[in-house]
């Protein structure tokens, strides 16, 4: 059964002649242990697409499961969309969305003790993960005084510390150089393998999407091929 599955997903924002439709029937379906692309031009619907799917905007009409749960069925969210996103997903968006008063680490950490893990296992983890993605030296530094490229890598540690079974990543490699954008998606790529986490990565470089399971194509908010 595969980990995240979307069926016929519409997204339509706005009325009448103002009526902007952003996804048409999009089908995915991604394996536990899957790691795919999803390529296209601005504006295709490729983060509508994930916003969808993680029902952070959910879709106007069509089916969402996560495992062997139905979450979105017709137009009706059928679950704690919240709860779905803290303990079973990883979401990297285009912003960072760090909080500014914690470090680094207790950026990462808190997504664990809200999960209800000690404080004292969520740092060591969260340290662990930090030095794993070369950052360890600004485990204790806030997020105003990292580069854009530390602040999107604390960002992907916080996405998957908690060892999610489904990750959703926006361009989760844009602020950095080739060398620490292969980093992170060779993390996503060993979760994905390892830990058999369902991944989904929208990019605009091919040089990024090597080892890659599948590439989804979107054109006018159509996947189109894959």
């Amino acid at each position: 059964m595969p980990a995240v599955v979307g069926e016929k997903l519409s997204k339509i924002f706005g009325q009448g002649d103002g009526q902007v439709v952003a996804l048409k029937d999009a089908d995915v379906a991604v394996e536990a242990g899957e790691i795919v692309a999803l390529m296209g031009p601005s504006g295709s619907g490729k983060t509508t697409l994930l916003r969808a799917l993680s029902l952070i905007d959910p879709p106007t009409t069509g089916y969402v499961a996560i495992g062997n749960d139905v979450v979105f069925e017709g137009a009706r969210v059928l679950t704690d969309d919240r709860q779905l996103r803290r303990k079973r997903m990883g979401i990297i968006f285009q912003a960072y969305n760090l909080i500014p008063f914690l470090t680094s680490v207790e950026n990462i950490a808190l997504v664990l003790t809200l999960n209800g893990i000690s404080r004292r296992e969520a740092m060591a983890r969260a340290n662990k993960l930090l030095s794993r993605l070369e950052l360890g030296h600004r485990a204790e530094t806030y997020p105003a005084t990292l580069s854009g490229g530390e602040q999107q890598r604390v960002a992907v540690a916080r996405a998957v510390i908690n060892d999610p079974a489904v990750i959703l990543a926006d361009e989760p490699t844009a602020a950095l150089d080739t060398e620490r954008g292969k980093a992170v998606m060779d993390l996503l790529r060993q979760l994905g393998r390892v830990q058999g986490a369902a991944v989904i990565v929208v990019t605009h470089d091919e040089r990024m999407i090597e080892g890659f399971d599948r590439v989804y194509h979107m054109t006018d908010g159509r996947i189109t091929n894959h």
